[in-house]
């Protein structure tokens, strides 16, 4: 791979936009049009995602309408998430050859090497999932639970137990997508609603908002730790760039005729 990787810092949109945006870098860098692309972006407002292979059902659907929460499903697998304040990345970078072309899991365990790495520049030493996916699990059903912050799966990274960040991967033949939430901060009370799958105490003991353990972290001190720690695990250096005039046609695009539509975020 190309030594010199492409960084964008892209602030914040809406949720459809958002995934629009990922997979239309994705196709690009499948492309070769673009390096291996990190982004990291925010939200605009409280926004549900859900993953590929996820029931609508999961969710509910007529709280977020009354509360203006827009849900959205995204390209990757996985299961739901609440985002709000947080850091949010997306990784693209082909399969076909390179450091990236020997799997799943294997991607995943390179990734999650950078992020591990960004966490102990913030001071949190972290646990990493290392266990096999099941059969079950690389289609996307991991489990009956429907919030991705309830388990930690392969690759996976928690502090004291308590999950830390949700990531899911998107994979082509010759490409992938893998996206992640970190959260600063998490609504219990929300998250508990919205996925009707317990109570706030209970929620507490899964999952964790990264300023409960370092309580002045800033979203700009964790971009930072996690561009360097990309820059160090993949011996890389980051070119900062904006999306292109063709990427950026392709995300409108998308976001129009896909992540924007009833059909496409409540298929299943």
């Amino acid at each position: 791979m190309n030594n010199s990787w492409r960084y964008i810092d892209e602030g914040v949109n809406s949720a459809s936009y958002n995934m629009a945006l990922d997979e239309a870098l994705a196709i690009a860098v499948r492309k070769e049009l673009a390096p291996p692309t990190l982004r990291l972006y925010g939200w605009d407002r409280s926004s549900v995602t859900i993953g590929f292979f996820q029931r609508s059902s999961d969710i509910d659907a007529a709280y977020c309408a009354h509360r203006n929460i827009p849900v959205v499903r995204r390209p990757s697998g996985g299961r739901a998430i609440l985002h709000g304040e947080e850091l949010t990345y997306s990784f693209s970078a082909k399969t076909d050859a390179g450091i990236f072309s020997s799997g799943l899991l294997d991607s995943y365990a390179k990734i999650s090497k950078a992020l591990e790495l960004t966490f102990a520049r913030i001071g949190i030493v972290t646990e990493t999932k290392r266990r096999q996916l099941s059969t079950e699990s690389k289609t996307g059903s991991r489990s009956r639970n429907p919030l991705c912050f309830h388990s930690a799966s392969y690759g996976e990274i928690s502090f004291q137990k308590r999950k830390i960040i949700g990531s899911a991967q998107k994979r082509w033949r010759d490409g992938l997508l893998q996206q992640g939430s970190i959260p600063a901060i998490i609504s219990y009370d929300e998250v508990s609603i919205i996925f009707r799958c317990a109570d706030p105490k209970s929620l507490k003991e899964t999952m964790c908002g990264l300023r409960e353990i370092v309580p002045f972290l800033t979203i700009d001190g964790l971009k930072s730790a996690l561009r360097s720690a990309f820059e160090e695990v993949f011996d890389i250096q980051f070119k900062r760039a904006a999306p292109s005039a063709e990427e950026t046609r392709l995300a409108e695009e998308l976001e129009e005729r896909k992540y924007s539509t009833h059909q496409w975020n409540f298929q299943r």
